[in-house]
């Protein structure tokens, strides 16, 4: 016998599904998307969470469709939020058959071009048909749904992706994705962790009665700031690989040591000491500024998984959130620099 939902429960799944509803800007796309044109030559790039009628990501690969020298886009869509019931398409682009030329370069236009064919289902990524496409792709690049991200990120690494996708700045810890950043097989893109980043809101799910958290840009579209908005990749890219200007110098006042992990405490990334070569505790927009050539991590927080600390934790503690002085802190990541 089916369960009947409680009202909580459907207010809870449709808080999450206006959550997963943000859609990215177009001048957000090409600013972080800029820093991976190499990686596009000859490849097949699949969006598997767009809407060619919103996206701007779809926007961005049609127009650059022969200057990234592409050779196939796919773009589908999941229709259970703002259709629900009906099926979704998918739109595809071939290289020399969907794409003009245009000043001397080829681009497919954005609102026309490419070949549109019906799905049998709501165009869920999870589905058959959709992981099909994602098998005959190369990159992935879209902005998934935050509510299922690590779901999302299982089944590119499960299939060998590439991607570039944007998800939240916590999702550094959970359980499922901290193994991989940890074991080098995920990176933040270049955009930095702080400021979040505003976002467009679907007109057909706008709630008047918040209408004070959004401000409305020259296209008419409803803009949100979203904090904690970051760019996740296994693409490599320049800013990876530049160090971190260090300067300031090792003292025990300024960097005690945790009452409950053998390490030393840096409360801000700009602070690392340039002299110190063993175990710091560090924020976790370090992330953004991480060059592997310059530090080793070696583990993070207790509180964000057992046995993430790598043994440097004390479990006489009872307390798995580092403490200095008896004082909580915020959640860490260990990393020592590479001498």
């Amino acid at each position: 016998m089916a369960v009947k939902q409680s009202g909580n429960a459907n207010l809870h799944k449709a808080r999450k599904a206006r959550l997963d509803e943000f859609y990215t800007r177009t001048e957000d796309v090409e600013a972080e998307l800029w820093h991976y044109r190499e990686h596009f030559r000859g490849k097949t790039v699949y969006l598997n969470c767009d809407d060619p009628r919103w996206s701007a990501f779809w926007r961005y690969f049609c127009l650059r469709f022969g200057e990234l020298g592409l050779e196939r886009l796919i773009a589908t869509h999941y229709t259970g939020v703002t259709e629900p019931g009906q099926p979704s398409f998918k739109i595809e682009a071939l290289r020399g058959r969907d794409d003009t030329a245009g000043d001397g370069i080829k681009y497919v236009d954005p609102e026309t071009g490419g070949v549109q064919t019906a799905l049998e289902g709501d165009g869920d990524f999870r589905s058959e048909e959709c992981v099909e496409l994602l098998e005959q792709s190369d990159i992935v690049v879209t902005n998934p749904p935050f509510s299922l991200f690590r779901e999302y990120v299982a089944q590119l690494v499960e299939h060998g992706k590439q991607f570039v996708i944007l998800g939240n700045m916590n999702g550094i810890t959970y359980k499922e994705i901290w193994p991989l950043i940890q074991g080098g097989h995920i990176w933040l893109g270049t955009k930095s962790c702080g400021g979040g980043m505003d976002m467009i809101y679907p007109s057909a799910l706008f709630d008047e009665e918040k209408a004070g958290a959004f401000h409305i840009d020259a296209a008419g579209h409803y803009i949100k700031n979203i904090m904690g908005v970051i760019w996740f990749t296994n693409l490599d890219h320049a800013k990876r690989h530049e160090e971190l200007p260090l300067w300031k110098r090792y003292t025990p006042e300024e960097y005690p040591r945790y009452d409950n992990y053998d390490a030393i405490n840096v409360d801000k990334v700009k602070e690392i000491p340039r002299d110190h070569d063993g175990v710091m505790g560090v924020p976790i927009t370090f992330l953004d500024k991480w060059n592997p050539e310059q530090f080793e991590i070696l583990g993070c927080t207790e509180s964000e998984g057992v046995g993430f600390s790598m043994g440097l934790w004390s479990p006489a503690s009872k307390v798995a959130q580092p403490l200095v002085d008896g004082q909580r802190k915020y959640k860490r990541i260990f990393v020592k620099r590479k001498v």
